[in-house]
């Protein structure tokens, strides 16, 4: 452990835990929690607030806002969405530090990929199992192997497993936004990359629904007089597209479109769902001045309307002189454990980007090794587990021993 031989009793510790957090990885992969599946993702809130109860602290069940999305007509509905659980430990303490990782998956309760499956010995097929579950058991682990260490006093930490990351946590976001606030730092436990490293620089992101409405009528008497509300959006979507290539770092992707019926009708609604990724938080009113210009060319059309909903729901994450930092102790911490770590830009999202926008330096990828997340090929390293595990137990130690913490400035 070269200059961290101090610590070296409680990391040497976390190897005689593999076994239970593979155990309770492929538990927990086994419990479906897709985003609108509710009782799912409660069940698996519970599942941690066992797990976790050996650590101590204050904890709570809180309830957040449905999910609202659009419908095809343009109307707003709602569906409910899990409970978050937040549990506090020595609020008072002069360090304070928030973990944090989401309990919902990308699967729905009716995906075919339900269940885990072996590829060898060291790679583990299954839902959730490396985004996030596998992180959220190595996180608590770090925390117990912290709470066993004689640094423990020095260092207050909040948890908060959020609902709804996978969907944009529109609904957690407050939460996120307040724990920022009171933290020096945010510890997020999404996968690394396959390779291990760790992301660096993140884009932000937008997701938007437009309705366009025409006017019905009989395709072959009346043709005429119809409105068609698919050209209208499809001329939108051209506009839309073409602006891929004209502001660096900006991509916008058209994912989903629906509209139309009989085709002897002239169609009367048309619907199509698009994402934007930016580089700079100006960028945002860049793309919604084109926007408005592609929607206000359609409006002036006879018998055609078309709206647009939806915002930016998280700001692209920039690294600060204090994020830098951070990253390098992470760094140091890796070379003590023979983990050679770098960060890497990434186009990708998740909590790391609410809490860069409310001003608190974070590393979002301490979660596990795998790849392919996203997909019914997601894969966790197994191995990973304790591997990662101590290093964020290295991590919380050597911040909680430290005698100068004064480079943790907040922007």
């Amino acid at each position: 452990m070269h200059s961290d031989q101090p610590f070296a009793p409680w990391l040497e510790w976390l190897d005689s835990q593999q076994q239970q957090m593979l155990d309770s990885t492929i538990e927990l992969s086994r419990i479906n929690s897709g985003s609108l599946n509710a009782a799912g993702v409660n069940a698996v809130a519970d599942a941690f607030d066992r797990i976790s109860r050996v650590l101590g602290g204050e904890r709570e069940f809180i309830e957040v806002a449905p999910y609202r999305s659009v419908d095809s007509k343009g109307a707003t509905v709602e569906q409910p969405l899990g409970r978050a659980l937040r549990i506090r430990k020595r609020p008072q303490a002069p360090l304070q530090v928030f973990l944090c990782g989401h309990l919902d998956t990308v699967f729905a309760v009716d995906h075919p990929f339900q269940d885990i499956s072996w590829l060898d010995e060291n790679t583990l097929n299954g839902p959730g199992v490396a985004d996030l579950k596998g992180g959220l058991v190595l996180m608590f682990k770090a925390l117990e192997a912290l709470e066993r260490s004689p640094w423990a006093e020095n260092i207050g930490w909040e948890v908060l497993l959020n609902p709804d990351e996978e969907i944009g946590s529109l609904s957690s976001a407050p939460l996120l936004a307040e724990a920022a606030a009171r933290h020096h730092l945010g510890l997020i436990y999404e996968p690394s990359f396959a390779d291990g490293n760790l992301a660096g620089e993140r884009k932000g992101s937008g997701n938007f629904t437009v309705v366009a409405n025409g006017l019905a009528a009989h395709a072959g008497r009346e043709h005429h007089l119809g409105r068609n509300a698919i050209r209208a959006l499809c001329d939108f979507i051209s506009g839309l597209d073409d602006l891929n290539g004209q502001r660096p770092g900006v991509t916008l992707n058209p994912g989903y479109i629906q509209g139309g019926g009989a085709v002897n009708s002239v169609p009367d609604s048309a619907l199509a769902r698009f994402n934007i990724r930016l580089q700079q938080p100006e960028d945002e009113a860049w793309c919604l001045a084109q926007i408005n210009a592609l929607l206000a060319e359609i409006n002036r059309r006879d018998g055609l309307s078309i709206e647009l909903h939806g915002h930016f729901g998280r700001k692209p994450k920039l690294l600060t002189p204090t994020n830098l930092k951070l990253f390098e102790l992470v760094r140091e911490c890796g070379q003590s454990l023979d983990m050679a770590l770098a960060w890497l830009p990434t186009g990708g999202c998740c909590d790391g980007n609410n809490l860069a926008a409310a001003g608190l330096p974070n590393v979002d990828t301490l979660g596990v090794q795998g790849g392919k997340i996203h997909s019914v090929d997601e894969y966790l390293l197994v191995s990973s587990l304790s591997q990662r595990a101590k290093l964020s137990a290295l991590l919380l130690m050597k911040l909680a021993s430290s005698d100068d913490l004064s480079w943790l400035e907040r922007t």
